[in-house]
């Protein structure tokens, strides 16, 4: 091979192989700001929706009531249904047609769900009507009573006003007693209206200084004397073992309340509508201010 056919090939692979151009400032930016291609992130596509499991099928006696645009059934009284909507009722059945009524007129407005009697309220509302009445619940005691005295009255521990016992004639009270010594029973009788003006004063003078507790000389009554033995401080009341019947207006004339017990007293209490927890002495002493405001509703026997 001469040396004019190495030239020539030689000439060729330097053609063939030749070195790129260094880049300049502006291709190298060019370069830099292009995204490449094959880098390009794809979100994946989510996952098929499974459609919702069917709902259990109803019995067929059981009518299906749709609401449609806030219809209701007419015929159902607690729900809320005006004139201007109509009312569409849908069976179970697909089979069967629906049908569409229009509410003649509104019906009362009332809450969708149906109300419940809360069971306290019903079983006080149901004790106001027996006592109304006159009836009790099995086992539970009427607030009428046969009249045990003529200056009380037909309910349980109450006495008529001074007032009016005056105007039918009932001046003196009565009540029977027994002597602690010689254990004889007789009568005694109290002035009705001179009696209770003394308990009535004595009252008036000494309410600051009790503090809601009854004073000494109600707790420890002196006695009368025995009009038999004449012993002093041994004639006591005879109490009726009835609740019912104790001659509540004697003891308080005589000033003899302090001989019932604590059991007694809260009797009273329970039944004229007084506080009674708490020691005898308060006890006690409501009572006592109790039946003076029976006697003279006006007079200072507020608590």
């Amino acid at each position: 091979m001469d040396e004019e056919q190495m030239d020539g090939r030689n000439n060729n692979l330097d053609c063939q192989f030749s070195f790129p151009r260094e880049l300049d400032d502006n291709d190298a930016l060019n370069l830099s700001l292009s995204l490449p291609t094959t880098y390009r992130y794809t979100p994946p596509s989510p996952p098929p929706l499974s459609p919702a499991p069917p709902l259990p099928p109803l019995p067929p006696s059981y009518p299906l009531l749709y609401l449609s645009s806030l219809t209701v059934d007419p015929s159902l009284s607690p729900f809320f249904c005006p004139a201007n909507l109509t009312c569409t009722t849908f069976n179970s059945d697909p089979s069967t047609s629906t049908s569409s009524i229009a509410c003649p007129e509104p019906c009362l407005s009332r809450n969708l769900r149906t109300r419940r009697r809360n069971p306290t309220q019903a079983q006080a509302q149901a004790q106001a009507q027996r006592q109304g009445q006159g009836q009790a619940r099995p086992g539970r005691k009427t607030e009428t009573i046969p009249i045990p005295y003529q200056w009380a009255t037909n309910r349980r521990a109450t006495v008529h006003n001074l007032e009016h016992l005056l105007s039918i004639g009932i001046q003196n009270i009565s009540g029977e007693v027994q002597c602690k010594r010689c254990e004889r029973k007789y009568e005694i009788e109290y002035d009705l209206k001179s009696k209770f003006i003394e308990i009535a004063s004595f009252i008036a003078v000494n309410k600051s200084k009790m503090h809601d507790r009854a004073p000494k000389e109600w707790m420890n009554p002196l006695l009368p004397t025995c009009k038999y033995c004449e012993q002093v401080n041994s004639v006591k009341p005879i109490i009726a073992d009835k609740k019912k019947e104790i001659n509540w207006l004697f003891l308080l004339l005589g000033q003899m309340l302090g001989c019932c017990t604590l059991d007694q007293l809260k009797y009273f209490c329970k039944h004229t509508k007084n506080h009674r927890t708490g020691a005898k002495d308060r006890v006690l002493y409501l009572t006592y201010l109790a039946l003076c405001k029976q006697l003279d509703h006006v007079g200072p026997f507020d608590r």
